[in-house]
């Protein structure tokens, strides 16, 4: 879906959630074999039964990957992303955890260079099934503005 919305057009506090997504083995080994990321953390069930954690913990990357997915559900051609600030995978997600992304606007502030841009930022907030918050971090578009700044 095409939503057409300027700098001026986003407020700060708007907020939108996706829907659940369970990560699977299958998830993990394509990660892996995408990444060359094969740690015994991912991969090794019966090494993974010996540490604390007792099993295998999905990638911070693929959560970080699937996450921002799931919050992929328009096209803005106004705006882009400009990146990511404030990355940390907060607790580990296991398969067959299922995982919800909650994305609200925090910020909005001039381009130090650019008047007819801006900068909008999102913290994203992914949490698991019981309610805990698994990865933080602050996504940042660059939107174009219907009027240059002064």
């Amino acid at each position: 879906m095409i939503v057409e919305m300027f700098f001026e057009d986003y407020e700060i506090g708007t907020e939108r959630t996706s829907f659940g997504r369970t990560i699977t083995e299958a998830d993990i080994v394509l990660h892996a074999g995408q990444t060359g990321d094969f740690f015994p953390h991912h991969m090794d069930k019966e090494w993974c039964a010996t540490q604390d954690f007792k099993r295998r913990v999905a990638h911070g990357t693929l959560v970080f990957s699937v996450g921002i997915g799931m919050t992929a559900s328009t096209i803005n051609p106004h705006a882009m992303s400009y990146g990511y600030d404030r990355l940390r995978f907060v607790r580990p997600v296991h398969i067959g955890d299922t995982i919800t992304v909650r994305a609200a606007i925090t910020e909005k502030r001039d381009h130090p260079k650019r008047n007819t841009h801006g900068f909008i930022v999102e913290a994203i907030e992914i949490t698991n099934q019981d309610g805990e918050t698994v990865l933080v971090c602050d996504h940042l578009y660059l939107v174009k503005r219907k009027q240059p700044a002064d």
